[in-house]
């Protein structure tokens, strides 16, 4: 696509999300007491949105021009918040993670694969040289110390020796006897060689027969050939196979590739000389017109002197530099609408001291009729419905869409082919950058011609000004006394922490997993960014741990590993436990963004630890978490993420204490099955034919997840299997035969997790709202009144 096309899809674009800010504006004002009509409204906007979103970061991706970039760039920023703030309302009106817009999609003629969340790309380019800096500083740091072969060690698993004996007896064995049926084999063949040869000595040839025979076995294999080319052809036809080349890389995609890199080659070089122009037209802008600006705003001020005296009789007092100065009374206006402001504040001054008067003869009203005005008011508000919570991204969405409006809608670009910077858009922006630099030059010299004038005029003497703080001030410093974060290592630097952190294992290298690699439920893919803490909690081989990886990899975040496990044994004491808590944090918040992984976290609060696990202290964070989220500021960019199979053996109040979002990850279903057999067994080497019923497998695997089929196409795609797939394609059988000595995830544990969901805050709520508000101890009220009115009635 060319810059024209990237422009006109930015146009489009915006287009689309001045109409949305319009109707969103409209729905806000009107209350709604339907509750799902309110969820198609929520829904709609939230599906416009992504769409909007998605267009925008492809627009910001490819798009060159500097200038254009950077608005882009804000009004994404606001959308990506805003779709966050649809979520959260739609969470709290359906008091459920998961939602279905299958109407919604419907009615905007929409697929599903448009409600994927495409993480943006600038996460990874804007810093992609610290992260490869990074990796390289962790690599160096692993081989140095060794951790690199330690973790191959580990992987191998250890063997008592009379196990180890017996495999190699048992390997031994096989070898020797294959080896003996090689020989039986062909010992077998030159004694059948012998008898055709003698059979065939004594019978008479019959070439007749013979051609016969040969041209009956050729026309079948030809028409079998044909036969099978015309049910391809006509699979392919009606759509239910893909054609020969379909999942080859096509040269029209390998050359958008190709534009692609180059377009941002060309970002680079137009953002560097966008830098540098920004520092060029100040400094040429400053000696030009610098003179100018100052002696016009000197003229303003002065006039201001001159038309107060004449007015009130004295000359004003001068704004200090902590108010603003001059700027705070000449923001956009004139001389003269100052002087029109000054007259209307006296005005309301002295009508104010005589509002005072009046309220002092007259005494108060009692409290009675305030208090039943505040409850008339509150009946109100519950008669009124829903209400949108107001926004923090739409103000800067529309301040950013009225920039598009004003700058960029009607532009004329045709001298700017290339799309580089746009001159007269930074003179005018380094124009007002330099006015108010000047002003503050101005406003001293001012200060002094100001004390001058009223010493020369009115002999008036200035009163001096009280050194100390003001009473805000005060104020503002008792607010901010309160306990800080002590730093423990003020003399380390940061190198020294991280490695440090890398050789205890507590910052470990995350594998290289894109959220696009995780196959199940799409609804989880949306959730990590949202909260500070998150709990993953679904049953083994769901792709728990595969997600933390995933959140990682598309962020570019650090990884660090408090696991029960991982941190035993490690900085004992409470001390010690300070001190890795500080480390831990005072990196991550240094290296952000950054993701603390707690890998069985139920160990962390268990009820009861068990006498096996005494010795590792599972529980050494419990009381340590909550102050650390408590520590964790808005703008630390650090996630806190828990996983767990089991979290019915840990304590419920303290677990959703720390962990303010908590998602089920579930097994997978059909769809995501039938995905999941096909990728795998291609990432693993294995050739799909029409032999292999992907199908059959994805429903025989029901109640398996994807950790199963991982390890058994693993299991079944051997290397000899792999070589062998030519002249013997992959069967169905294979793969059920090893899948059928695996055990599934039962119904009873499945039932187990959705009852310990359910006692979760979100699950109460959900309960409750489907009840009608009603509890199960008022349930059990109701029966109880009932049982005792018919023992009466029996009783009469």
């Amino acid at each position: 696509m060319s810059n024209a096309m990237y422009n006109k899809m930015w146009h489009q674009t915006q287009e689309a999300l001045n109409s949305l800010l319009d109707k969103e504006s409209e729905s806000t004002t009107e209350p709604r007491r339907n509750q799902v009509l309110v969820f198609q409204m929520l829904a709609t906007f939230y599906i416009k949105y992504l769409q909007i979103f998605r267009n925008l970061e492809n627009v910001y991706d490819q798009i060159v021009h500097p200038q254009k970039r950077l608005l882009i760039r804000k009004i994404l920023d606001g959308v990506m918040g805003r779709i966050l703030e649809l979520k959260n309302e739609m969470v709290e009106l359906e008091l459920t993670e998961f939602h279905y817009f299958d109407d919604v999609l419907q009615d905007l003629k929409l697929a599903p694969q448009q409600l994927d969340i495409p993480i943006p790309k600038y996460f990874l380019k804007e810093k992609l040289e610290v992260i490869k800096g990074r990796e390289r500083i962790l690599a160096q740091i692993l081989a140095d110390s060794r951790l690199d072969v330690d973790e191959k060690k580990s992987s191998v698993k250890s063997m008592p020796l009379e196990e180890a004996v017996k495999l190699i007896q048992v390997a031994e064995r096989a070898r020797q006897g294959r080896l003996r049926a090689m020989f039986m084999k062909q010992i077998f063949r030159q004694e059948y060689r012998a008898k055709q040869a003698k059979i065939l000595s004594e019978k008479v040839v019959d070439l007749e027969a013979a051609a016969l025979q040969i041209q009956k076995v050729w026309r079948g294999f030809r028409q079998y050939k044909k036969t099978k080319k015309q049910r391809e052809d006509e699979m392919m036809f009606l759509g239910m196979n893909p054609p020969p080349l379909f999942n080859e890389v096509s040269a029209t995609m390998m050359q958008a590739e190709k534009v692609t890199s180059l377009r941002n080659e060309v970002q680079t070089k137009h953002e560097e000389k966008y830098r540098e122009a920004l520092v060029t037209i100040k400094d040429d802008l400053k000696l030009v017109e610098g003179p100018d600006i100052k002696d016009n705003l000197q003229d303003q001020i002065r006039h201001w002197f001159i038309e107060c005296r004449n007015l009130t009789g004295t000359f004003p007092d001068y704004p200090n530099a902590e108010e603003g100065g001059s700027a705070v009374i000449f923001s956009n206006k004139t001389p003269q609408q100052v002087i029109e402001d000054i007259i209307a504040s006296q005005e309301e001054e002295e009508k104010n001291k005589k509002n005072k008067k009046k309220k002092a003869k007259n005494p108060e009203k009692p409290r009675k009729d305030k208090e039943k005005k505040g409850t008339r008011e509150k009946g109100k508000e519950e008669d009124e419905g829903w209400k949108m919570s107001p926004s923090v991204f739409l103000p800067a969405m529309e301040e950013g869409n009225n920039v598009y409006k004003d700058v960029w809608k009607n532009r004329d670009e045709s001298w700017n082919f290339p799309q580089d910077y746009d001159p007269e858009l930074i003179r005018q922006e380094k124009r007002e950058e330099l006015e108010s630099e000047i002003r503050i030059q101005v406003d001293e010299l001012m200060r002094q011609e100001l004390k001058n004038l009223k010493l020369a005029v009115n002999r008036e003497k200035e009163q001096p000004l009280k050194a100390g703080k003001k009473k805000g001030d005060k104020k503002k410093n008792k607010g901010t006394k309160g306990k800080k974060d002590k730093d423990l290592t003020p003399d380390r630097t940061l190198e020294s922490l991280y490695t440090e952190l890398v050789e205890e294992g507590l910052l470990i290298r995350a594998p290289n997993v894109n959220l696009s690699d995780y196959i199940g439920s799409a609804v989880v893919h949306e959730r990590a960014p949202l909260v500070k803490s998150l709990l993953l909690a679904g049953p083994s081989g769901v792709g728990k741990k595969m997600l933390v990886h995933a959140i990682c990899t598309e962020t570019g975040a650090n990884l660090f590993n408090l696991s029960a496990a991982n941190i035993a044994g490690k900085y004992p004491g409470k001390s010690g436990l300070q001190m890795m808590l500080h480390v831990v944090f005072k990196v991550a918040r240094q290296l952000q963004p950054s993701v603390v992984w707690v890998g069985d976290t139920e160990k962390t609060f268990y009820k009861k630890v068990p006498s096996a696990e005494r010795m590792i202290e599972p529980k050494r964070l419990k009381k340590q978490l909550p102050k650390i989220l408590r520590l964790l500021k808005p703008s630390d960019r650090i996630l806190i993420v828990g996983t767990t199979r089991r979290p019915f053996d840990a304590e419920l109040q303290s677990f959703c204490k720390v962990y303010q979002k908590i998602i089920l990850v579930p097994r997978p279903d059909y769809a995501s099955r039938f995905v999941l057999w096909k990728q795998i067994i291609q990432r693993n080497g294995g050739v799909i034919t029409n032999a292999l019923n992907v199908s059959c497998l994805a429903k025989v695997s029901d109640g398996f997840t994807q950790g199963h089929i991982v390890q058994v196409v693993k299991g079944v795609l051997t290397d000899r299997r792999i070589h062998r797939q030519s002249y013997k394609p992959l069967m169905a059988v294979e793969f059920i035969t090893a899948l059928a000595s695996m055990n599934p995830v039962y119904q009873e544990e499945e039932e187990s997790f959705k009852n310990w969901y359910s006692k979760t805050p979100m699950g109460k709520k959900r309960a409750l709202a489907l009840t009608g508000g009603i509890t199960e101890k008022e349930k059990g009220k109701g029966e109880k009144k009932k049982q005792k009115g018919n023992k009466e009635k029996k009783k009469k």
